[in-house]
């Protein structure tokens, strides 16, 4: 019988590609492949790729996207990496906290998009 495996890819669809993909390398500090789709940056991260993309169908113009879906992102310093963030003029939705995999926060990206960090559990 076929089941399911767990998730391999993992893409966000965003309402401005560039400005989106601005946000996340200069503000969250993620490395853009080099190498990318038409329509989507594909982001150096492992194990999972995450990427942005042109929409597959219209957008909410004005309403937050990703309402309902939860992101986790490991980062190696919680701490640090959400002071730098507010530095770097993001907006934190959630102060840094414990939680059930370490230090966490969550911040939003130009759509909304809620994502939560947390410091990498070895």
């Amino acid at each position: 019988m076929t089941m399911p495996i767990g998730p391999s890819f993992i893409a966000l669809q965003v309402r401005n590609l560039d400005a989106s993909t601005k946000f996340y390398c200069e503000v969250f500090g993620f490395m853009a492949q080099e190498r990318n789709p038409p329509g989507a940056v594909i982001f150096a991260t492992k194990p999972i790729p995450l990427a942005l993309r042109e929409p597959l169908r219209p957008l909410p113009e004005t309403a937050p996207l990703g309402t309902g879906m939860v992101l986790w992102v490991a980062c190696n310093d919680a701490d640090a990496f959400h002071d730098r963030i507010i530095e770097r003029g993001g907006k934190v939705l959630a102060a840094i906290n414990d939680g059930p995999f370490g230090r966490f926060f969550v911040a939003s990206d130009p759509d909304g998009y809620a994502i939560t960090f947390h410091t990498a559990q070895n």
